[in-house]
């Protein structure tokens, strides 16, 4: 029997990790601002301990919370300023594959420094098969390269096809390469600037439509305005990724107070979407049925709308109707609701009485509390109940009674 050393990780990722934690000492030592900091390092570095919760509510209202998410788009930040700043190296084949090397060394750097995020993978492992294809002059064909990082990144962990970030991150490529094309086809524009416009409005149209039944059904709500708050992102946090990875380079603190800035301006431009009148529908719960209805709803909408067919244009609206049935049944079942509810707590104690829609919810939480908001109101929002009534009083007496309901 041979004992092994204790508390002596992967050596490469410890190294990554200090890296990081350098970095955003570096960002705090620049950024003043408590929010600002958080999203920078968010953004840039995957680094997401100091997020507040209205930061996270903001983006998350905006439907811009995938911006806080170090993914696909970063990387390809990464890759086009490498592949800019290595432009003299396109002259000679020798110079062209050292250029292909430092690029994919830095992007799988990169993608250690994040945190192997499933996005960040698949978006590295895409831009790699890119690459490559591109030095070896080899047609690529977008749904096999999809294919294939899906194989690497299950086959490195099979359990990550469960995982929120996973789902959503190839359901938005898959969008994007299926649908962005089909929907830009439905006006055609030939001013510059209006066909710029209209291929972001598209690209967000295509995204949001592929990830809308799975975000519905993980998040619970949907942004009204989200084409307004992701064309209003597009530039800022190219910006910032641009601006931040060269101030990370370089240390060019100068630029800190600009940096700066442009974070606090994209926060209080979100902040302003989400504080308009209607700016989304909230506590939308979904059984693994109705998500599947709402999926196979979609995918035929999607198909009738790219393809001008009327038939499956009909089948999503059938599909639609028995999902519409399958919800007002659960609210018909909430109306005659009465069960109890114990929450487990680790400093706190929660028991909510329900009937129907309404709950006497007998706990020492405060209603504006984390612990309220993240582990207990979520429950009750569940059970469809819209009015709570707070008891701090003690419960047990109350329990003892068997017909509380009568």
């Amino acid at each position: 029997m041979i004992k092994l050393k204790s508390n002596a990780g992967n050596s490469l990722i410890k190294f990554t990790f200090q890296l990081r934690e350098r970095q955003v000492r570096f960002y705090r030592s620049i950024i003043k601002n408590d929010d600002a900091f958080a999203v920078a390092a968010t953004l840039i570095l995957g680094y997401r301990t100091d997020l507040s919760s209205e930061i996270l509510e903001i983006y998350s209202k905006t439907g811009t919370i995938h911006a806080l998410s170090v993914s696909g788009m970063h990387v390809g930040l990464v890759y086009f300023i490498l592949n800019y700043l290595l432009w003299f190296m396109n002259r000679k084949q020798n110079w062209k594959i050292i250029k292909t090397l430092l690029i994919l060394i830095s992007i799988w750097f990169y993608t250690l420094l994040t945190g192997f995020s499933p996005s960040v993978l698949r978006a590295s492992i895409m831009i790699s098969v890119f690459i490559i294809a591109k030095l070896l002059a080899k047609n690529t064909n977008s749904y096999n390269i999809i294919a294939f990082s899906a194989f690497c990144i299950l086959l490195y962990n099979p359990f990550l096809v469960w995982d929120v970030g996973f789902q959503l991150s190839f359901m938005a490529v898959l969008g994007l390469i299926y649908l962005q094309p089909k929907i830009e086809k439905w006006l055609p524009v030939k001013h510059f600037w209006l066909s710029k416009l209209w291929n972001l409005i598209a690209m967000s149209l295509a995204a949001q439509l592929a990830t809308y039944p799975f975000s519905v059904y993980y998040f619970h709500q949907f942004p009204i305005y989200f084409l307004l708050s992701n064309l209003f992102i597009t530039i800022p946090t190219a910006l910032i990724m641009y601006i931040g990875i060269i101030i990370l380079i370089f240390r060019l603190n100068a630029l800190g107070p600009l940096f700066e800035w442009l974070i606090n301006f994209t926060n209080m431009g979100l902040d302003q979407i989400a504080s308009l009148p209607f700016s989304g529908i909230s506590s939308i719960w979904l059984n693994k049925i109705e998500l599947i209805l709402l999926c196979l709803s979609v995918l035929l909408l999607t198909m009738a709308l790219a393809e001008l067919k009327k038939q499956l244009l009909l089948y999503s609206v059938i599909l639609f109707t028995g999902l519409q049935c399958l919800i007002t049944y659960d609210k018909l079942l909430a109306l005659h609701q009465k069960k109890v509810i114990h929450f487990k707590l680790q400093k706190n104690y929660a028991i909510a009485i329900v009937a129907g829609q309404c709950a006497v919810l007998f706990t020492n939480l405060e209603p504006t509390s984390k612990a309220f908001n993240y582990a207990v109101k979520p429950a009750l929002d569940q059970h469809r109940i819209k009015q709570i009534t707070f008891r701090s009083s003690n419960i047990t007496n109350v329990l003892k009674d068997n017909h509380i309901f009568d």
